[in-house]
């Protein structure tokens, strides 16, 4: 099915595909948007995937609506269509500057208008221009030993991102922020590593969540194994980087391995890839929580045969299960037994009605009803081979869902009928 125009489908979820297997960081690359009208019930869907680019990652989107950067791990930028998800260009960030790992890429993007938007590349962070790609200039160090997930705080003033652990340099345990005004980066030291970060709606606050991993057989950071430990949100000020106040949980709350972050104004909404959950935190008082349990059911799970098999098996391309026996353990522990991971995609409505998620073990999109946290809508999307036909039958399914831009109607002043962009 295929979506004809905004008006008949007034939310656009864009997601950023990897295709199957364990590691989205090594897998394809494409686009799928998810197009619903909540009045009719009504959905469509289109997925592209783009030859001669690895690893899609994350989706950003121009405020016009016109243009979506495709954030991936294989250094190239690639632009595409909003409505057709055609490619409008490509360009090689080597071009500019190379980096010192091959998942050092530019996975996402902070459009700072409708042609010029900023993303890491190398050491550095680059102002790009759509209508001038090949012809970026560099703004700043970045400071970080692999940066990853970055957004705009409240004013525009500051951008802030997360960091990686790095193959080589080891543990990240930072974040970092950019002085867009003065082009001047701080790093953040912090006691855990935060891949992934998201802002308040109103202030120069974001809030930085922890991102806990296992170096493989003590010292392979590109190959990580998930880590059973506390978990850690941090919130922080962008003028001066004091962590305000922080938030953990201890190893048995599902909330591990997490993805798309946003912000409600009465919680922190975020996914969590490894434990399949939505956690939801409450911003008044920085510690209650409550949870939307993605986990499937035993019926789920066997239906999913083909995709935990493919987890198992690259699981054991990543690690020796002897020498690492404490890791698979772990991961068991974090996914509470399931074999196939889960929701990587979660963002929510400009009304903040509407509550979207795509889990990527499952291969399924659902809508909730937000604050209720009641389903909506649940669709089972189709099998990667539609799209990549040359694959064999029997192979993994998933189309790989990762991170997530929502575009929906923002609430119209009394008196007006506007309609405009809600990008997370």
């Amino acid at each position: 099915m295929m979506a004809t125009s905004t008006d008949r489908y007034p939310y656009a979820f864009h997601i950023a595909l990897d295709g199957n297997g364990l590691n989205g960081l090594e897998g394809a690359a494409g686009v799928c948007v998810f197009r619903y009208n909540p009045d009719s019930g009504e959905y469509a869907y289109r997925v592209q995937y783009y030859d001669g680019v690895a690893g899609g990652h994350a989706i950003s989107i121009t405020p016009d609506r016109k243009f979506g950067f495709l954030g991936n791990a294989g250094q190239q930028i690639l632009f595409y269509d909003v409505e057709s998800l055609d490619e409008r260009e490509r360009v090689s960030t080597l071009r500019f500057e190379a980096p010192d790992a091959s998942i050092k890429s530019s996975t996402h993007m902070v459009w700072l208008d409708n042609t010029q938007g900023v993303t890491a590349i190398g050491d550095g962070l680059w102002l790009v221009d759509l209508d001038r790609p090949t012809k970026a200039e560099r703004i700043g160090e970045h400071l970080l030993k692999l940066p990853h997930a970055m957004k705009r705080t409240a004013s525009g003033r500051y951008l802030v991102y997360g960091g990686m652990d790095h193959p080589g340099q080891g543990e990240a345990a930072e974040v970092g922020i950019f002085d867009l005004e003065k082009r001047v980066a701080r790093r953040i030291p912090l006691p855990t590593t935060c891949w992934h970060v998201a802002c308040h709606p109103r202030e120069d606050l974001f809030y930085a969540l922890s991102f806990r991993v296992h170096p493989q057989e003590g010292r392979d950071w590109h190959e990580w194994a998930m880590a059973y430990f506390k978990e850690y949100v941090f919130e922080i000020d962008a003028p001066s980087g004091q962590i305000l106040r922080h938030w953990t949980c201890g190893q048995n709350v599902p909330a591990h391995i997490n993805s798309d972050v946003c912000v409600s104004d009465r919680e922190l909404i975020y996914c969590n890839g490894g434990s399949g959950t939505i956690v939801m935190i409450d911003l008044a008082d920085f510690t209650s929580y409550r949870v939307i349990d993605e986990r499937p059911g035993l019926s789920w799970q066997m239906r999913s045969a083909r995709q935990a098999a493919r987890q198992v098996t690259d699981a054991f391309t990543r690690g020796s299960p002897v020498p690492s026996s404490r890791h698979f353990v772990g991961a068991l522990r974090v996914t509470r037994g399931t074999l196939i991971d889960s929701v990587y995609a979660c963002q929510l409505s400009a009304d903040q009605k509407l509550l979207f998620t795509a889990n990527r073990g499952l291969n399924t999109i659902t809508v909730y009803d937000y604050p209720a946290n009641a389903v909506r809508l649940r669709v089972k999307m189709p099998e990667l081979r539609a799209y990549l036909p040359d694959l064999p039958v029997w192979t993994d399914p998933r189309l790989g869902f990762h991170h997530s831009t929502l575009l929906s109607p923002v609430p119209a002043p009394a008196g007006a009928d506007l309609r405009s962009v809600h990008e997370h």
